[in-house]
């Protein structure tokens, strides 16, 4: 039982801090002071943002590390409407963020409609679930939202909570909590199948996406792979499953056409495929259907049943990843798979296709920043060219240490999932890669990560141009149209910010400056000067 001078918003914080939250971002107003203050109490540290869309992204990169969901704090109107374009990324990358809004109460709304509009009607088509927060149910509603956010695929749970609810006193019997729910697996029948399957098979291939990295079933993949020899490709947010420098490793695909052109062929010549916790909302249009559920046997392992009709299996399993892929591959005898040698030919055409040995450019930035930060380093990156290279490039060996918007793919998301990530694990290293056009859109958020003291490193491709959509203007032979923007001095930026600010124009000159980076005490920002031109035939 709860006493009286319990108010609704501490129920709902209270909850949230059992979810293991401890963080939450955003922006004040005087319709969420009393949710601040809540949580505040109840053990969760509130972080000034400087928008509420940088406040979002922030959330994510704890949840990456933490596990817990992620809390964004919006005033009502122009808060709440800040903050879309980042829920929206939640909502299609899986991210179980908590977006608590404040709004007027219902009779004052009535007569009263400044900065009033229907939050709820702004983000249902972009959350999971919206709610209005009532006192008498605050601990139903709170509970609901947690495991909503956190079920099958994680998502965005809106909360909207009236100023008067939100102080209200109340004393509730019991808190109502939903137990959770056990793994499901297939039944013996649809095991049975699956095996003989996986015992037959001469050339396995096993696609991994981001269900699998939000399950926790990294150990499961390695294990089942190993003992079966099968080769694993993975979307970009499952980069890291197992280790990419693994033999069988054939790392990230969907976006890059060079490493598609390997690795859709690669898929196409196997006699089963795998796909567990495969969420084809990463892919591009060249994985769309690249193979017959009637020509080829196809198990598809995911959390929530096919809606999308990207692709189709002969079996669809809808359950828990890892227990599911482990009673399948139990019993099962190894064999030899792919005797022609074609997992090495395919990991022998991608080395050649993302060659290391350039002296200066684009990729030479990814490599030498590979080369000289830790094994272990946690690496954001932004949209844009710069992405698509990186994310083939960047070897990693732990999931969830390449953060990026894939579903989406929204600029501006670097720089504070690497703000997020470092908070929730100061003794990590944390590199963030930006276009120099999405650094200016969060360049901002660099006060909020000098008054936090987090010695992030902020690496920014400085080309003066959107160099992917230049890219794409020059190839459909198209005039250089609103593209191009000053060459602006980004190191100067970072120093008038307080923290560290270099500018490199070779790979000695960034070593040295990412070296420096690592034991400063303060952030960094490195500005890569570089050729836009660097990215042409590289991906």
């Amino acid at each position: 039982m709860t006493d009286a001078s319990t108010r609704a918003a501490d129920h709902l914080a209270r909850r949230l801090y059992e979810a293991g939250c401890r963080h939450a971002f955003g922006m004040p107003g005087g319709e969420v002071l009393t949710v601040m203050d809540a949580l505040a109490r109840a053990g969760i540290e509130v972080t000034l943002a400087r928008h509420e869309n940088a406040a979002a992204f922030m959330a994510e990169g704890t949840w990456h590390r933490t596990g817990a969901p992620g809390i964004l704090i919006a005033t009502l109107g122009p808060g709440v409407l800040n903050g879309v374009n980042a829920i929206a990324n939640a909502h299609q990358d899986r991210v179980p963020l908590i977006v608590i809004s404040g709004c007027v109460d219902a009779d004052e709304a009535l007569t009263y409609s400044h900065q009033i509009l229907d939050h709820e009607a702004v983000l249902a088509p972009i959350t999971k679930a919206t709610f209005r927060l009532t006192a008498q149910g605050a601990d139903i509603i709170a509970d609901k939202a947690v495991g909503i956010a956190t079920e099958g695929r994680p998502g965005p749970v809106h909360i909207d909570v009236p100023i008067s609810v939100a102080d209200e006193r109340v004393s509730l019997p019991r808190l109502r909590r939903r137990p959770d729910a056990a793994p499901m697996v297939p039944d013996a029948a649809t095991l049975a199948r699956a095996r003989g399957w996986l015992a037959a098979a001469e050339r396995p291939v096993m696609v991994v996406g981001l269900d699998a990295v939000n399950e926790g079933a990294a150990r499961t993949v390695r294990e089942v792979a190993e003992r079966l020899s099968i080769p694993v490709i993975t979307t970009y947010k499952a980069k890291g499953i197992i280790p990419e420098t693994h033999p069988l490793s054939l790392g990230g695909a969907g976006l890059s056409p060079l490493a598609d052109g390997i690795l859709v062929p690669f898929v196409q010549q196997a006699d089963l495929i795998l796909c567990v916790g495969y969420d084809p909302i990463e892919m591009r249009p060249g994985w769309r259907e690249i193979w017959d559920p009637a020509a080829v046997n196809v198990i598809d392992i995911t959390a929530e049943p096919n809606h999308q009709y990207m692709h189709q299996a002969t079996m669809n399993v809808v359950g828990a990843c890892a227990p599911s892929l482990a009673a399948m591959a139990e019993s099962v005898t190894p064999r030899a798979t792919w005797p022609g040698g074609e997992v090495v030919a395919a990991r022998e055409a991608l080395a050649q296709a993302f060659p290391v040995a350039d002296r200066w450019g684009a990729a030479a930035v990814i490599d030498e920043a590979r080369r000289v930060l830790p094994e272990d380093t946690i690496a954001t990156v932004d949209s844009g060219a710069h992405r698509i290279l990186l994310s083939q490039m960047w070897v990693t060996h732990h999931p969830r240490s390449v953060l990026q918007s894939t579903a989406l793919c929204t600029m501006g998301c670097a720089v504070p999932l690497a703000m997020g990530a470092k908070l929730a694990t100061p003794e990590a290293t944390v590199v963030s890669f930006s276009g120099d056009a999405g650094f200016l859109m969060v360049a901002g958020e660099l006060s909020t990560v000098a008054e936090l003291g987090l010695p992030v490193i902020f690496v920014v491709f400085v080309d003066a141009s959107l160099a992917l959509i230049e890219k794409k203007q020059r190839e459909r032979q198209m005039t250089n149209l609103a593209v191009d923007f000053g060459h602006h001095d980004f190191a100067a930026i970072g120093r008038a910010f307080g923290g560290n600010g270099v500018r490199v124009t070779s790979r000695a000159e960034l070593h040295a400056a990412l070296i420096e980076a690592q034991g400063a005490d303060r952030f960094t920002v490195i500005a890569a000067e570089i050729d836009r031109g660097s990215y042409d035939n590289r991906f």
